[in-house]
């Protein structure tokens, strides 16, 4: 199958033309209540049962009581259907309450970046689909433009902003991935997070060596790994130390000290 659209008569991938709805859909489906909704609804259903992997053009056929040949007169390969999944999960961006308090840049950016995660942590398995380009659906382009609007009357130039937007986002996906990683690992153990991590502490104990380790074995001594597990903490920690660097960011563009390579201008 291509990834274009002949049909559509212009140059997006039949993904995006999907997601906007820019193609011509089917006067008549194979199957009679068969449509686009439905087939993406169940796909999303059995991501969210079995996750990602067990998506197949197959699987969601068998889900809807169709042939797997008819799904294709909607979805033309299953990349797309990945794309219109992650745009039927994810959803649209709530209005962000810092922004209409005028509460600032921080707070706005804070609350976004709250709302991405909360959304990723409600769909784990989208953060297994392949990132295939940038933003471009009508949903992912709403979060960006809510990120951007969050920076307004910071005084980065555009090109600062989205370049913090990009950051942002990263730590917020690399965030829940690894939680989802470390709950996955110990569901499959049979065990708690706690149970989890006061086995790995063991055994770095068993393996660590003070001379050539000092600085783990030093973070061992102190008993840090120890402490009750906060799972929101290192959320709210790299956060902080984000956004901490954001406003230095923004301190040398109003003062002027910031170089165009991102560097400190020299006296």
């Amino acid at each position: 199958m291509t990834d274009k659209n002949s049909a559509g008569g212009g140059d997006l991938p039949a993904s995006l033309e999907a997601a906007w709805g820019l193609r011509e859909r089917p006067a008549k489906g194979p199957k009679p209540g068969l449509s686009l909704e439905r087939i993406v609804a169940a796909a999303v259903g059995v991501a969210a049962a079995d996750g990602l992997a067990a998506v197949s053009m197959g699987r969601v056929a068998q889900e809807l009581g169709a042939s797997t040949m008819s799904l294709y007169r909607y979805v033309s390969a299953k990349d797309e259907l990945y794309v219109l999944m992650q745009e039927t999960a994810v959803g649209p961006p709530e209005p962000l309450a810092a922004l209409k308090a005028g509460a600032g840049w921080r707070a706005a950016l804070t609350e976004w970046a709250s709302a991405q995660r909360d959304r990723f942590r409600a769909n784990l398995w989208v953060l297994r689909i392949p990132v295939g380009g940038p933003p471009a659906t009508p949903n992912s382009l709403a979060w960006w433009e809510q990120g951007l609007q969050a920076l307004e009357g910071s005084g980065l130039d555009e090109g600062d902003k989205i370049s913090v937007i990009l950051l942002i986002s990263n730590f917020v996906r690399s965030e829940a991935l690894l939680m989802s990683d470390l709950a996955a690992a110990a569901t499959t153990r049979g065990v708690s997070p706690e149970e989890l991590t006061a086995s790995y502490e063991r055994t770095l104990k068993r393996l660590v060596h003070p001379e050539r380790h000092a600085g783990i074995a030093r973070l061992l001594e102190a008993g840090v790994m120890s402490e009750p597990d906060d799972p929101e903490y290192e959320f709210t920690f790299g956060m902080g130390v984000l956004l901490d660097g954001v406003e230095v960011l923004i301190r040398k563009a109003a003062d002027g000290s910031r170089a165009p390579d991102g560097g400190v201008k020299s006296a």
